[in-house]
């Protein structure tokens, strides 16, 4: 399954879709969807065919149909070096039905690690990783070389509770992220601050955004952190900007407020 994401054709140009919860660099094509194009890749509710990608790769149409799950999408995942998603979370437009999603890591590195609940995760190859992506969380790649994960999601049925029964996470896969103190997260606003009045706007951002992946914060706190940068620059459209952006990755009903 390696060789086949690391040969796909020349013609399959990886789509770089959900632009607004990466920092470039993560790319995806569909192995299963509602139309069949591989290049159909932002993800629904639907009854999925083989895309013409997948009739090419035997050995993960064979792993897919040895599985016996109810399918949703399926998916070649890639993040380059230096590459991030940002603090998100998922199938929040999607119906009420419950889903996983299972990561299938093909070739990955150290330094490409997801971060969800203040614990940095390595997701090894050998194993199937289940992820509950209605949690808030997040992927970066520091060093590269690319990343490469099969990412599958499919509907709850008797066969994924068979699959998960036995599952167990290594606690040597976990590492848990230092709480930052009221001192450092003002260090990092003050530097973030900074930049921003040297006009490195977008410095400052990705300074700020980076922290989730370095520290334990509260939910949410990054996009706090961006929108209060923007309230001492004086600069209220971007500040309002940056709260609604908060509200949309997140996932949160505005008639609630912000949490």
């Amino acid at each position: 399954m390696r060789h086949e994401a690391l040969t796909v054709p020349a013609e399959r140009h990886w789509v770089a879709e959900y632009s607004q919860y990466q920092s470039g660099g993560w790319s995806t094509l569909s192995l299963m969807n509602n139309s069949g194009s591989p290049t159909d890749v932002r993800i629904a509710d639907c009854v999925p065919v083989e895309t013409t990608l997948l009739r090419q790769m035997p050995t993960t149409r064979k792993f897919l149909a040895s599985l016996g799950l109810r399918y949703m999408w399926v998916r070649l995942a890639r993040l380059s070096p230096n590459s991030f998603l940002w603090e998100h979370r998922d199938y929040d437009e999607l119906d009420e039905v419950e889903r996983r999603r299972l990561h299938v890591p093909l070739m990955t590195n150290s330094s490409a690690t997801l971060v969800t609940g203040g614990k940095r995760v390595c997701l090894r190859p050998g194993h199937i990783w289940q992820l509950a992506p209605t949690h808030v969380h997040g992927a970066c790649n520091l060093l590269g070389p690319d990343r490469y994960h099969l990412l599958i999601d499919c509907y709850s049925n008797d066969r994924l509770s068979e699959l998960t029964a036995s599952r167990w996470l290594d606690d040597a896969d976990v590492v848990d992220l230092p709480v930052a103190t009221d001192d450092e997260i003002q260090r990092h606003l003050d530097k973030a601050l900074t930049l921003a009045r040297l006009g490195y706007l977008q410095s400052a951002e990705n300074y700020l955004l980076r922290l989730f992946y370095q520290q334990s914060l509260p939910e949410g706190r990054i996009y706090d952190l961006i929108a209060w940068l923007y309230d001492e620059l004086g600069d209220d459209s971007a500040a309002r900007e940056w709260r609604a952006n908060k509200m949309a990755r997140l996932g949160i009903d505005g008639s609630k407020g912000v949490a």
